[in-house]
């Protein structure tokens, strides 16, 4: 009964997402991405080879795929990799990705769907990264015998693994489905042993390895440098409006101080409010030069894929998004031992709720609070010091999950 539903609802959804796309342009790449994807995928395929799996559903979870792909890739050469993403988020700004044999959106999880897709495939292991569950593609990887594993998991009690309910207990033997279950946390574990569920490890979260790797490449950008100069530098990444409102208030109010700001959104609009908010001296990146570049107060970074880079010239960051939906990334900044403020929703990221309880990390709520915490930081070095060193020492202490999935997958006894 429970599996009619759920395959009803997968087709009424299906059915809702074309409706939308005469309407929505992310609808329409959700849609238009998947047509034809037995041709396509079957023309890319070399029935030859042997298949890696790894399933993400946006870009997030990409980043935390992504160590476990290339480790695969570097290690294991024998192997094809095809990659599915399920939002258009994600794979439409990584359907190049270089690192990948193939690139694809995953079909709906349809029977049929599932039934095509992993007999064109013919996967030796899949990797399903974090959050997805779909109960036709695991019970088919399932019945076929190929080894399916989940990396970065995390569970909560209130997930409806655990809630019981009819809906909730047949969701639940999904669990029961994977090879094994790469958990990021002691409470996971406790949720999963509860629930009879014991073919798991605690690995952490692989984003640490994705970001430590960010550090290690690092571009360097000589004009960000002779902007810095001397100065302390707050770096703020992936704002949105009510970041950029506070931020702008305490901006207008500082001395000694320089700012770098990397909006979320970088149109030609946004990045107009912004500069109309401050009165101090402000240049976008695009047209700064190198000549003059430290008369400046406040860089903008009117462009994308350098703010993982950038942090390494701060003392302090403030990562937006924690006045809507939830924060941004805040490893890139916490690798280089950056404290790191932002906003009140932040407590569905464990690295955040980790570094708040640690103090290396700062919510805010209001402006007030923004003021008095960064007073708290720049105006004394041995706060701002001590905030540093734990948020280098909680990144330094969580790497290593990659090397453990890939040793206990592969049976490599290192």
């Amino acid at each position: 009964m429970m599996s009619l539903l759920y395959n009803l609802g997968i087709l009424f959804y299906g059915l809702f997402i074309r409706v939308a796309a005469l309407f929505n342009e992310k609808a329409k790449q959700f849609s238009s991405g998947r047509k034809n994807w037995r041709k396509i995928l079957s023309e890319k395929i070399d029935k030859n080879a042997s298949y890696i799996w790894i399933h993400c559903a946006s870009l997030g979870e990409f980043e935390q795929g992504r160590p476990v792909l290339e480790e695969i890739k570097k290690q294991f050469p024998e192997y094809r990799i095809i990659l599915t993403f399920f939002s258009p988020s994600g794979y439409e700004i990584r359907k190049n990705y270089e690192g990948a044999d193939i690139v694809s959106y995953l079909p709906m999880d349809t029977k049929k769907n599932a039934q095509d897709f992993i007999q064109l495939v013919q996967p030796q292991k899949v990797f399903f990264v974090k959050y997805e569950f779909w109960f036709n593609y695991i019970s088919l990887l399932k019945k076929q015998q190929i080894p399916l594993y989940i990396i970065s998991a995390i569970f909560r009690e209130n997930q409806q693994f655990f809630k019981a309910t009819p809906w909730g207990r047949w969701y639940k033997k999904m669990l029961f489905s994977f090879e094994h279950i790469f958990i990021q946390n002691e409470i996971s574990a406790q949720l999963l042993e509860k629930n009879g569920i014991n073919n798991f490890t605690i690995s952490g979260d692989t984003r640490f390895d994705r970001v430590a790797e960010i550090a290690r490449g690092a571009k360097n950008f000589e004009i960000v440098e002779k902007f810095k100069g001397k100065n302390v530098t707050l770096i703020a990444g992936s704002t949105w409006k009510p970041d950029e409102e506070l931020l702008a208030a305490f901006i207008n109010n500082s001395e000694d101080v320089k700012f770098i700001i990397a909006p979320h959104e970088v149109t030609t609009a946004n990045i107009n409010r912004i500069q109309q908010l401050l009165k101090k001296p402000t240049i976008c990146f695009s047209k700064a030069a190198i000549s003059d570049i430290d008369s400046y107060d406040v860089l903008i970074i009117d462009s994308i894929g350098i703010l993982s880079s950038l942090y390494q010239y701060g003392n302090i960051a403030y990562i937006g998004g924690g006045f809507g939906v939830g924060i941004h990334n805040i490893l890139e900044a916490a690798t280089f031992k950056l404290p790191i403020l932002f906003g009140p929703n932040y407590l569905k990221f464990k690295e955040a709720v980790d570094l708040v309880d640690k103090k290396g990390a700062f919510p805010i709520q209001n402006y007030k609070e923004l003021e008095a915490t960064l007073s708290k930081l720049l105006n004394n070095n041995n706060n701002l010091e001590n905030a540093s060193e734990i948020c280098k020492k909680y990144v330094e202490k969580n790497v290593g999950s990659t090397k453990l999935i890939i040793n206990k997958v592969f049976n490599k006894n290192e």
